[in-house]
């Protein structure tokens, strides 16, 4: 089925902040400037124009044929696990509506399973955005509208009621908003030295849940200190010949050796040998001389979120002193981000630099080993890849189990997030002005999201509908 037209992109090359020597008070005069250009009650107003199963299909026709069924039966499991999967549809609706003109570097897949916990290189566990594949620069609002929505899905898996949806809503885009403004008053090295800790998100807990919640953080938070390189070394690796090997699990983890024939896997080990040298390169010199004490063992496809089904994904296995001194690298393929089509592209022309570039922006710390590189594949195409640790402790939230003050709590964390990884790159002070300190955005938020919510549910329906149909292959994660 073919795609609607897209919109003409926006321009590229339009700042992310106002000029340094512009005063704050010229900043803010900005954001008002924009309010009443744009008023802030817009934003309750969508109306659906892509198609969506088209829109699929065509990142279908890049991936890796095999594991596109993969995707499909993922999405089809329901409206929220769709959500996760439709940030390309979800962009292209985002084009026609009303921005303020204001720009800041996008995470573009801003939905609530994107945020968690994970280790600062200080060995601190931070609450932070974890996922980047589709970071640009846009208007900042369309990260507040792809958030706001997913705590709308999520709420309505969970059978919230209109009300207790609209109050998380409510309170993750006011979080947003009063987080903006007080970052507008803050000194460029606080904002940028802000970040949230466990510590942080205790107190808001106290303050807010009730015993089981407090419980549900300390577990959350004791379970993701473990998630480390040495629990992924045993879970997902074997002993063969004295050696340790990645043990398979297909199709979700198949070793190098069981997908090509020997000349063609070796020629692929030699390349991704090669890829992490050079890699190396995009490493401050630091982190450069510790990744040389790591020697390439072993390597496998991965299969990855929702979103990710059919990219290239592959573990590498590298040990150091001995063998029980693991580092597990990730090496993730980077495409277009599903934003440039609508928002302009950015001014990479390494997509993997794209991601690191936009995740080191956006992110109050990150992994030691985040990197990026481009590698010709065995059929000669060159693709661009990021790589990092697979994990470095890691905590995602179970949106399945929350109860409405506990996702309330959940947004509010969220919303703060988002404002300070915007705040550090887009002009903070006009987009405080623009948002006022009155609730209007506040409520045209809950409007939008219930609106686009009810987008999401037809457009699964479409898929099912279309799997059912034999449009579309599906098959169930095994």
């Amino acid at each position: 089925m073919p795609q609607d037209p897209a919109p003409a992109p926006r321009e590229a090359t339009s700042p992310l902040r106002t000029a340094p020597d512009a005063t704050p008070e010229q900043r803010a005069a900005r954001g008002r400037a924009a309010r009443r250009e744009v008023p802030r009650s817009s934003h309750a107003d969508f109306e659906p124009s892509a198609d969506p199963l088209g829109i699929l299909e065509a990142q279908s026709a890049a991936r890796v044929p095999e594991l596109v069924p993969i995707r499909y039966g993922r999405m089809t499991e329901s409206p929220f696990r769709f959500y996760r999967g439709a940030a390309a549809i979800m962009a292209s609706d985002l084009a026609i509506t009303r921005d303020s003109g204001i720009r800041a570097q996008l995470c573009g897949d801003a939905h609530l399973l994107n945020f968690g916990l994970f280790a600062s290189p200080e060995r601190n566990l931070l609450f932070d955005i974890n996922d980047f594949d589709e970071t640009s620069p846009g208007p900042w609002e369309w990260d507040v509208k792809r958030l706001a929505t997913s705590f709308a899905v999520a709420g309505r898996a969970n059978g919230f009621t209109d009300e207790e949806r609209a109050d998380v809503v409510r309170t993750t885009v006011r979080s947003y908003r009063e987080s903006m403004i007080r970052f507008a008053g803050m000194r460029n090295l606080d904002v940028w030295y802000s970040r949230t800790d466990i510590g942080r998100l205790e107190a808001l807990a106290s303050r807010q849940l009730a015993k089981r919640g407090r419980e549900k953080l300390a577990r959350a938070a004791a379970k993701a200190r473990t998630r480390d390189n040495l629990q992924a070394f045993d879970r997902l690796t074997e002993t063969v010949d004295g050696r340790p090997r990645i043990a398979a699990d297909p199709p979700l983890l198949v070793p190098v050796a069981d997908l090509f024939p020997e000349d063609e896997r070796d020629a692929t080990q030699e390349q991704f040998r090669e890829l992490i040298t050079r890699y190396g390169h995009s490493l401050p010199s630091d982190r450069r001389t510790l990744l040389s004490d790591f020697r390439f063992v072993d390597m496998a496809r991965k299969v990855v979120g929702v979103g990710s089904v059919g990219t290239r994904c592959w573990i590498i296995l590298m040990l150091g002193r001995d063998g029980e001194d693991p580092l597990l690298l990730q090496a993730k393929e980077a495409g277009p981000s599903v934003l440039a089509p609508h928002a302009g592209a950015g001014p990479y022309r390494n997509e993997g630099e794209r991601v690191v570039a936009g995740q080191r922006l956006m992110q109050a710390a990150g992994d030691i080993f985040l990197g990026w590189q481009r590698v010709d594949g065995i059929d000669g195409r060159p693709r661009d890849f990021y790589i990092r640790q697979l994990r470095d402790w890691k905590g995602i939230v179970e949106p399945q189990d929350m109860v409405p003050s506990g996702m309330r709590v959940f947004g509010e964390a969220c919303g703060t997030t988002l404002a300070r990884a915007h705040a550090r790159s887009g002009d903070r002070i006009a987009i405080a002005a623009y948002l006022g300190r009155g609730p209007s955005f506040d409520r045209a938020l809950v409007c939008f999201a219930e609106k686009y919510a009810d987008r999401n549910e037809r457009d699964h329906r479409a898929l099912v509908d279309a799997v059912r149909a034999g449009r579309l292959p599906a098959a169930r994660d095994v």
